[in-house]
């Protein structure tokens, strides 16, 4: 089997840009198995690749190892100009402040507030309690959930659920964010609120990420739109790929698809649409 497309937009991202996710020659496996079998990749700055293929090809495994919680067979993960393969645990503690998970259930304490849930991280990072207090606040601000302040994880929907771990992975302002199926199991019209979340951290803060999906939908609307902090709207991107930062690059979406434990196919939505390939026509129907 031969590898469809391999492209990283040079044409829309600054090559002196250095990546903030690089995965090189990466295996990992388990009894059953090797699951990957020599994957790499990068991710540049306020770039968001989408991590696509059949369940059990690896795409948690990728984000659980990008975030330090799991290490490889072999091969080299570095984020951020350091190499986290090599770290130690008591390294990786550190190294994990700087990135934010949103897992695809939630993943909240159930027996903390929102609050609480919200505020965990800081607290562990012994961050003055006033200016928790205003972090967490400014989190639940952003994704439209500072009144549940006070509610425990069971009294909100999967949708709450969610925008409450979305403000969880953000109130550390991290640069980069991991997401595992984000939109999974929710009704449309909450699918949309929570992509409209990522399109506003994206835009406001210039976070760079990968998304783990099984709806292509929601990576067409990572490529198709963007956020304007001023006007607090989503607008459909230009067609010529101008974006909302002043250099008018804006943020690339890349689609990332395994097959085998190995990258099957890797470009941009025009390159995805017009593949013929019969492997990659089956995640667009």
């Amino acid at each position: 089997m031969s590898v469809v497309n391999v492209s990283h937009l040079a044409s829309t991202q600054d090559s002196s840009l250095r990546p903030v996710i690089t995965f090189d020659d990466v295996h990992i496996g388990f009894e059953e198995g090797e699951i990957l079998r020599g994957v790499s990749f990068s991710v540049s700055p306020r770039e968001t690749t989408i991590l696509a293929g059949e369940t059990g090809c690896g795409k948690t495994l990728i984000l659980k190892m990008a975030a330090g919680l799991l290490r490889p067979a072999a091969g080299r993960i570095t984020i951020l100009d350091r190499e986290i393969t090599a770290m130690s645990e008591a390294e990786l503690l550190d190294f994990r402040r700087e990135i934010g998970f949103v897992f695809q259930e939630g993943a909240l304490f159930d027996s903390m507030s929102v609050a609480d849930n919200v505020a965990f991280r800081l607290r562990e990072e012994n961050v003055d309690e006033e200016e928790i207090e205003a972090r967490v606040r400014e989190a639940l601000r952003f994704v439209e959930m500072e009144n549940t302040m006070d509610l425990l994880p069971a009294e909100l929907s999967g949708g709450m659920r969610r925008r409450v771990s979305i403000a969880r992975a953000l109130v550390s302002r991290p640069p980069i964010v991991l997401y595992d199926s984000p939109t999974a199991g929710l009704d449309p019209v909450t699918s949309q609120t929570i992509i409209t979340l990522i399109l506003r951290l994206r835009d406001t803060y210039g976070v760079s990420a990968l998304l783990a999906t099984h709806r292509l939908q929601d990576a067409f609307a990572l490529a198709n739109f963007r956020f304007e902090p001023g006007a607090n709207r989503v607008v459909a991107a230009p067609a010529n790929g101008a974006g909302p930062d002043a250099s008018g690059r804006g943020p690339a979406t890349t689609f990332l698809v395994l097959r085998d434990g190995l990258v099957y196919f890797q470009g941009d939505q025009k390159q995805i649409l017009a593949s013929q390939d019969s492997y990659l026509r089956g995640f667009l129907v």
